[in-house]
């Protein structure tokens, strides 16, 4: 069976992917910062579909614990085949209001734990192939403070590793999706409908998960969700900046 890793697996599109691949008859390896909610998740789809799954708990901002999650996707004897970075959270304040700190660990979040957990599966993945989505944004292609710019270096670097590594059977992909139902923004401190964003703006997890997974199946280096979406993405090519950026002020994906 093949193994996957999933990053932000306690819920939102982490926990979607656990089970769409878990019904798809792949093992598990699921990682995020709670325990409780992992250990009930792995529970129900092992019962569910005779699946292995382990739990790793690991805030990866915290360097020993990225460290093992490093050490897991390059074991030689329990090799992945997909690995799946979606753990994430997002800021509620405007850059100059936000906690330094607190921006850099969201840097890190999104930009050096991917990038290591990515440089650990291409290597181990060189040569008998394997798959990585990374979960990033259409925020990617609007200029919004430092999410964006985190997510903008996500699709960056997948379009060129998809390409560089596709010789070794390796697929990278960004996914891209809208405003997703998930807990996303009331992390955030957000609640429902603060956003602005009228319900046709909204996307639901399984569709978003669905449409990644058969995106990264056909080798494609970035996937968007959803036709509106699509739109979006091409109209951001051609408005001015300062238009998609005053847009943008409206919510966050």
């Amino acid at each position: 069976m093949p193994t996957a890793v999933i990053t932000g697996a306690s819920a939102g599109l982490g926990e979607e992917f656990a089970r769409q691949l878990a019904g798809r008859g792949a093992d598990l390896v699921l990682v995020a910062r709670s325990a409780a909610p992992l250990e009930r998740l792995a529970a129900e789809l092992r019962d569910e579909h005779g699946v292995a799954v382990d739990v790793i708990t690991a805030d990866l901002v915290v360097a020993d614990d990225l460290q093992r999650i490093v050490d897991r996707i390059a074991d030689p004897e329990h090799p992945i085949d997909l690995l799946v970075n979606n753990a994430g959270f997002g800021l509620p304040l405007h850059f100059a209001d936000n906690d330094i700190d607190d921006e850099v660990r969201h840097l890190r979040i999104h930009v050096e734990a991917p990038m290591r957990l990515m440089h650990a599966a291409l290597r181990s993945m060189r040569g008998r192939g394997g798959r990585i989505i990374n979960v990033a944004s259409v925020a990617g292609f609007i200029s919004r403070s430092t999410y964006s710019a985190c997510k903008q270096w996500l699709i960056s670097f997948s379009r060129w590793a998809n390409a560089e590594y596709a010789a070794d059977g390796v697929t990278v992909t960004a996914l891209c999706p809208g405003f997703t139902h998930t807990t996303f923004h009331e992390r955030m401190g957000l609640a429902p409908g603060h956003e602005g964003i009228p319900a046709i703006g909204w996307l639901n997890a399984p569709d978003v998960v669905r449409e990644g997974l058969r995106d990264a199946a056909r080798g494609k280096a970035v996937s968007v969700p959803s036709l509106r979406y699509k739109v979006v993405v091409a109209l951001t090519k051609v408005l001015p900046a300062p238009l998609t950026a005053r847009a943008a002020r409206r919510g966050r994906v």
